[in-house]
C-alpha cells in the first residue's frame, strides 16, 4: 500500500513537471482597498469596518507546473472603527505587511493563500469620549487623539486567503481575506482577565500591474 502511493506521488509529480511553466518569473506593484476591523473577545463596544487602503510590491517566482511562490512587501492601513454609549471614536493602525503565498494558476485565474507577517509601525486615535453631565445637565464630551502605538503590539501574524484574474498579459485584478491569528492588544500598565482581546481582520481588493517574465 505504502509504495503504491509513494508511485502515486511520483507519477503525480511527473506530471506537474511535465507541465510547462504556467507563469514565470516576473515582479509587480499593487494597490486598492481594505476594509478592516478589530475584533475579538471582551469588546465592550461596537465594532465597524473602516475603510482604508494598501500598496506595495510583489514577486512570482515559478516553483513547478501552475505553482509559484508569491512573497510581497505592502503598506497596509488597518483598524477599526468604535461606537458605544459613551464612546466614539476610530483606530487607526499602520503596518508593514509581508505575505508569502502560494500561487496556483488555473487559466487565468490565480488561486492564493499562505501566512502573512506584519509589523506594526503606528497606531493613532481619534474621536471622542463622554465626560458627564454640566451643570445645566447637558451631556459633555472630550475629544480623543494622538499616537497610541504603545497599546499595540508590534507583531501581528494572520493568514490569507484569496484570487486574482489575468486582464491581459499586464494587468491582474484580486481579492484578499486576512485573517489574524494573534491577541495585538497591550495594555502593559492595566493588564486584567477583562482587558479586550484584538484580532485584525481585512477584506482587501486590489489591481496590480505586473512587468518582465512569460506571462
Amino acid at each position: 500500500m505504502l509504495m503504491k502511493r509513494f508511485r502515486t506521488l511520483l507519477t503525480l509529480g511527473g506530471l506537474l513537471a511535465g507541465l510547462p511553466a504556467a507563469q514565470a518569473q516576473y515582479f509587480g506593484i499593487k494597490g486598492g482597498l481594505n476594509a478592516a476591523v478589530l475584533d475579538g473577545q471582551q469588546i465592550s463596544q461596537n465594532t465597524k469596518y473602516k475603510t482604508s487602503f494598501h500598496g506595495g510590491v510583489f514577486y512570482n517566482y515559478n516553483l513547478i507546473g501552475p505553482l509559484s511562490l508569491r512573497p510581497e512587501l505592502q503598506y497596509s492601513m488597518q483598524g477599526s472603527e468604535f461606537k458605544s454609549a459613551q464612546e466614539d471614536f476610530t483606530t487607526k493602525l499602520h503596518y508593514l505587511a509581508i505575505p508569502v503565498l502560494l500561487d496556483l494558476k488555473i487559466g487565468p485565474v490565480h488561486v492564493q493563500g499562505g501566512p502573512q507577517f506584519g509589523v506594526l509601525l503606528r497606531a493613532e486615535q481619534d474621536g471622542k469620549r463622554f465626560l458627564g453631565y454640566s451643570v445645566s445637565g447637558d451631556e459633555e464630551y472630550g475629544s480623543v487623539g494622538g499616537q497610541i502605538t504603545n497599546q499595540f503590539k508590534r507583531q501581528d501574524f494572520s493568514l490569507c486567503a484569496g484570487a486574482e484574474i489575468d486582464l491581459g498579459r499586464t494587468f491582474t485584478v484580486g481579492g484578499r481575506f486576512n485573517a489574524g491569528l494573534n491577541d495585538i492588544a497591550d495594555y502593559k500598565d492595566i493588564r486584567s482577565a477583562n482587558d479586550p482581546r484584538l484580532k485584525n481582520r481585512v477584506i482587501q481588493g486590489y489591481l496590480a500591474l505586473r512587468f518582465g517574465g512569460d506571462r
